[in-house]
């Protein structure tokens, strides 16, 4: 240890063991490599910093949107249901309007015609039964009768004449009644024959004969010369129906209010309907052989 070396001396620089030095001035640290940052000048204004914005989409319009809901179809098992529901629902009020719409013809009918259609109606009814009646006496019969074969005979001879009367091809004589219509001022046409014509066969008529021309199924009516014809036979007024049939049911089919009669006055014609117990119907029509037709039994 020197001489020169005094105890402040050591002491000025460094203290008791374990302690840090004291009063010793900062060293100088030497800077770290900092990227210089563009500073602005105090006079000169800071300039915002521009950032890309991405670009919206377009907009789409109010087709565009709707046809993107409608396609493609996303369809779940109830909305299937709801639909076959409403499918449903609506052929069911389909079929009601339409059944509505059939039956306004009735609604917009005057009295007098639901009259008629009534009567019509009753009469068709009880003709059905009657002759339902009359087949199944036939069918017990032919069950019952001892000779099945005579009998069977039998209504097959009376089927027969039924059928000829129906034909034409034979003459027929029963209960019925006698339609004259005179027409002094020719008002009458083809067509208004044949509205009777049907208004007779609808109230029950059996066998019927205009002016010496039988009627048939096939019967049709023209204009010829300006008269009437009748299966290209042309007849003169008076004309005159000879009628077979239930007189209680013919005649008020011809005179209930708007039926045949009231329609023939209105043409200045005049009409006669007289009830007969007995009108015969003798004009006849050939029988014709069919061509093609063959009978299968």
């Amino acid at each position: 240890m020197s001489t020169n070396d005094s105890p402040e001396e050591s002491g000025s620089e460094s203290g008791p063991a374990g302690q840090p030095p004291r009063d010793v001035p900062p060293q100088d640290v030497p800077p770290r490599d900092v990227p210089p940052q563009d500073v602005p000048e105090k006079d000169e204004p800071a300039q915002p910093v521009q950032q890309s914005v991405p670009a919206a989409p377009p907009e789409e319009t109010g087709r565009q949107r709707l046809a993107a809901g409608l396609w493609p179809p996303r369809v779940s098992r109830a909305q299937l249901i709801v639909a076959l529901l409403l499918f449903v629902l609506g052929l069911g009020l389909a079929i009601q309007v339409r059944s509505n719409s059939d039956s306004s013809a009735l609604r917009g009918a005057r009295q007098e015609d639901l009259v008629r259609i009534l009567d019509e109606l009753d009469g068709r009814t009880k003709r059905l039964e009657e002759e339902k009646q009359a087949l199944e006496d036939q069918r017990k019969e032919l069950e019952s009768s001892s000779n099945q074969a005579e009998e069977a005979r039998r209504q097959t001879v009376e089927k027969e004449r039924q059928l000829g009367i129906l034909a034409g091809t034979v003459a027929a004589q029963g209960p019925g009644i006698t339609l004259k219509i005179t027409d002094p001022t020719g008002q009458v046409q083809s067509d208004q024959l044949l509205d009777t014509l049907q208004e007779l066969r609808a109230a029950g008529a059996e066998a019927i004969q205009i002016n010496g021309v039988r009627i048939v199924a096939g019967s049709y009516f023209s204009e010829e010369n300006g008269g009437v014809a009748i299966d290209g036979k042309k007849i003169t007024q008076p004309y005159e129906f000879k009628v077979i049939g239930k007189p209680q049911d013919l005649e008020p089919a011809l005179n209930i209010p708007g039926g045949v009669v009231q329609t023939l006055e209105k043409e200045q014609a005049t009409v006669a309907v007289t009830r007969s117990a007995k009108i015969v119907v003798d004009a006849l029509r050939a029988a014709k052989q069919p061509d093609y037709a063959r009978s299968s039994s």
